[in-house]
């Protein structure tokens, strides 16, 4: 009899267990199917003039590549930003790529974050907001004679959030589309420029460190609205390594270090309701605590099922 009753409650169990089946691996292959349908059209729509920052950013850097053709080649640089060929939109497409492997991933829960991540950072009002930054960037460096969008001013942020002013091209620094943090021969960390954005060295006021930035540091869309949605978890892993080493490095000295996410600065002004509602930038790089919450994010997201189904080849052919 006991044996009968143990064989039952062993069934039991297996049904049980089969019929609570791990979900996560469909809900990766949907979020991955509508992120790369999203990313297509938003390619068709930055190529189309449909992104209301990306052609200002093209005006933007125009007028003032024929003021200052010194600066010429950084203007048509930050230009790319307005097109399919910017470390914005490359970086979505490279990351909607890696999703295809999950070996690129700690877990499944990793892996679903980040599909989740791709296909909302796709969404065109969000990505109308991240091109906010360059654009502000650009307006800088018109001293006034353009406008800045999305934000107040450089001086009146930096005033309300007590921090430095870094120079002309800070809005940048932290974002690894444009630079990485390096560690010099002393042991701390400093912003290095990729490519032709070391000519922001030109127009900035000297090396900017690690540790006087995360204190000091002024508003940006990416740092302190965006940075959830536009960071890879590789990229997420690298930024969390710097803050370790310089908290290590403060803490050898009975210092206290902070990171410089703990406090998000203010600046931004008619944001979409997307950016509202974005996760809170220290998340970043965590791993989902439960399939629960996506799960919420699913169901709620009228757009999610409905998503246009438009596609280009670009995208298709790194399946």
């Amino acid at each position: 009899m006991a044996a009968m009753l143990m064989r039952i409650l062993t069934l039991t169990l297996l049904l049980t267990l089969v019929g609570c089946g791990d979900d996560r691996p469909d809900k990766i292959a949907q979020f991955q199917q509508l992120a790369g349908q999203r990313i297509d059209t938003l390619g068709q729509m930055l190529n189309d003039g449909q992104i209301r920052n990306a052609m200002l950013l093209k005006q933007y850097t125009s007028i003032l590549e024929r003021q200052n053709p010194d600066m010429a080649p950084l203007f048509g640089e930050l230009a790319k930003d307005a097109t399919t060929k910017g470390p914005m939109y490359t970086s979505l497409v490279n990351r909607y790529q890696a999703l295809g492997s999950a070996s690129n991933y700690v877990d499944l829960d990793q892996q679903l974050a980040e599909a989740e991540n791709v296909y909302y950072a796709a969404d065109p009002s969000l990505y109308n907001d991240m091109i906010s930054d360059p654009l502000n960037v650009v307006a800088d460096m018109s001293n006034g004679a353009l406008a800045r969008v999305n934000s107040i001013s450089r001086e009146a942020a930096a005033l309300a959030n007590g921090a430095d002013d870094f120079g002309t091209g800070s809005q940048l620094v932290g974002n690894p589309g444009y630079g990485n943090w390096q560690t010099g021969s002393n042991g701390m960390s400093f912003w290095a420029w990729y490519g032709m954005y070391s000519m922001f060295s030109n127009v900035m006021r000297g090396p900017i460190g690690y540790d006087r930035w995360s204190s000091r540091r002024n508003y940006s869309y990416y740092n302190d609205v965006g940075r959830a949605r536009y960071t890879s978890p590789k990229q997420a892993t690298a930024q969390n390594k710097t803050f370790e080493r310089t908290k290590k490095q403060f803490s050898s000295q009975g210092k206290k270090f902070d990171s410089p996410y703990a406090k998000s600065r203010t600046g931004s002004t008619s944001l979409s309701r997307q950016s509202t509602s974005t996760p809170k930038a220290s998340t970043t790089g965590t791993r989902s605590k439960s399939s629960s919450k996506f799960r919420s994010n699913y169901s709620k997201n009228s757009n999610f099922r409905n998503s246009n189904s438009r596609t280009t080849r670009g995208v298709r052919r790194g399946k």
